[in-house]
């Protein structure tokens, strides 16, 4: 992680978020790419449900 996200996680600010990672496939290429967003935590389901 960068060290800005993680001084941010360090002084209690970014506990209400999490880090996802998800895998999608590239319409242009159709090879695998990862999605990855800081989202608040009661946002993790509605990340990983959208397409």
């Amino acid at each position: 992680m960068a060290k800005k996200v993680v001084a941010t996680l360090q002084k209690g600010e970014g506990k209400g978020y999490s880090k996802v990672i998800k895998m999608v496939r590239s319409p242009k290429t159709g090879a695998y790419v990862f999605e990855e967003e800081m989202v608040v935590n009661e946002a993790v389901k509605d990340f990983f449900a959208k397409k």
